[in-house]
């Protein structure tokens, strides 16, 4: 048996989840686990298999993730509900079986597999459990990376136990996700399972429930206040914010500690190719952060953050290794800003950045700013082609109030003019209901 699970059986009647009001036990956990594992595992499905998990966080979803890691199988979390998009998950991870959990039933189907990949052969060989994760797939076809879960695991084998309640918000196929729920089981906490994602929602849970860590990224932080939520529910039990997942605009962060003055923020980091690295911020006033962690080394090379750790990824199933090198540095395209004491500052995607006319353009810097104009809610920065140029500035707004495009266009043309150069100040800009950004609440930048 797992240490893990093992523990789960000592923790007896302390509460581990709750989901649409139900509460479970860590020994209810325990205890359908092995249901699982003689109902379903032992009658169809082979240790070594990959399996196709087609479902989100819930209390069988999680008995399953960790009877299947039991069984030393090899897991895909899907989370989609678009028929094409799974099939496609399903294939391009090898997966042999695709289990569907509906109203308690648990639905295995078979699938044909003519050759696997030898990263799956390899794990099979060392008899040990892989987790399989998909790139967001903003930019091009979404990478299938295999890790051997085992590590994953046993990253958390120290860790002291603590009565907290979490929100469980990142999905179920996202490294941050797995990060938050193995980090409250193995500490002997209580996740909360959101039924869906808005910011309502969770301010509510955070007041029903006393949560007192929230786990989150800037552009649903920024929803939070777009949509009032923290002036409609009773928030003082929160004690910590963390983000990640892309970068804060200081602007941004500065609004937040205003309607959060007594809350600790922390900036996280971390790759679905690497983990996540532990780190602590400078300040919950400030954007830089150090990386901390005994398991990870980092270096920057020509401003871009390269990464190597003890649990980073096997590879990827379906793309070339271009983003390793071949003494294994993970090349993060995250763009970096050094102070002298040793801290970094996440400043943008090395993709992302446009190009105008030969200057190099950060969407994030232009973000910030147009952020801190009193009538805008929300901003997305991009690149379009330009004939003379090469590329322009383009923004999309979220405004507060009713205002003519070309007004609210002179409006940040005015704001900017002392605090950008000129060739970074938008020369389009378009009012939107909502910018572009993906179920993980990260955005999706077009870049033309």
């Amino acid at each position: 048996m797992s240490w893990l699970i093992d523990k789960f059986n000592q923790l007896d009647d302390r509460i581990a989840i709750i989901h649409k009001s139900n509460s479970y036990t860590y020994k209810e956990l325990f205890n359908n686990i092995e249901r699982v594992k003689k109902k379903v595992i032992k009658n169809k499905i082979n240790p070594g298999e990959v399996v196709s998990i087609i479902n989100d966080y819930s209390f069988d979803s999680i008995s399953l993730l960790l009877a299947l890691y039991q069984n030393k199988n090899i897991i895909v979390p899907i989370t989609s509900k678009i028929k094409e998009e799974i099939n496609k998950k399903i294939k391009e991870s090898f997966s042999t079986k695709s289990i569907l959990l509906y109203k308690n039933e648990i639905k295995v189907n078979n699938h044909k597999i003519i050759e696997f990949h030898q990263m799956i052969r390899t794990l099979q060989n060392r008899n040990c459990s892989g987790l399989i994760f998909f790139s967001s797939g903003s930019t091009g076809n979404p990478k299938a990376m295999i890790h051997n879960f085992d590590n994953l695991v046993d990253y958390y084998k120290n860790k002291k136990l603590r009565s907290i309640n979490m929100i469980l918000f990142l999905m179920f196929d996202h490294i941050g996700g797995l990060n938050t729920l193995l980090n409250i089981l193995s500490t002997g906490a209580t996740m909360i399972i959101p039924e869906n994602r808005n910011s309502d929602e969770i301010c509510r849970l955070i007041q029903d429930y006393k949560i007192k860590i929230l786990p989150s990224s800037p552009t649903f932080l920024n929803l939070i206040l777009m949509n009032n939520s923290y002036d409609k529910y009773d928030l003082t039990s929160l004690r910590m914010i963390t983000y990640g997942t892309e970068t804060m605009p200081e602007s941004l962060l500065k609004r937040l500690r205003k309607i959060f003055s007594k809350v600790k923020f922390l900036q996280t980091f971390g790759t679905s190719e690497t983990g996540i690295a532990n780190t602590s911020s400078k300040s919950s006033n400030s954007t830089f952060m150090k990386i901390d962690d005994a398991n990870l080394e980092y270096k920057i090379v020509e401003n871009e953050l390269w990464l190597k750790s003890k649990t980073q990824v096997l590879g990827y199933l379906n793309s070339p290794m271009n983003s390793f090198t071949d003494d294994g540095w993970f090349k993060t395209g995250d763009l970096v800003e050094e102070a002298d004491d040793g801290y970094i500052k996440i400043i943008g995607r090395n993709r992302e950045v446009i190009n105008v006319g030969g200057e190099k353009v950060l969407p994030s810097e232009i973000e910030s700013i147009i952020l801190s104009i009193l009538e805008i809610q929300d901003v997305l920065v991009y690149g379009e082609k330009n004939i003379i140029t090469g590329q322009t500035v383009v923004c999309d707004v979220v405004i507060k109030d009713k205002i003519e495009s070309g007004q609210i266009k002179k409006i940040i043309r005015k704001y900017c003019k002392d605090k950008l150069a000129i060739y970074k100040i938008p020369t389009k800009v378009n009012i939107v209901t909502e910018t572009n950004f993906g179920e993980r609440f990260k955005k999706f930048r077009i870049k033309q």
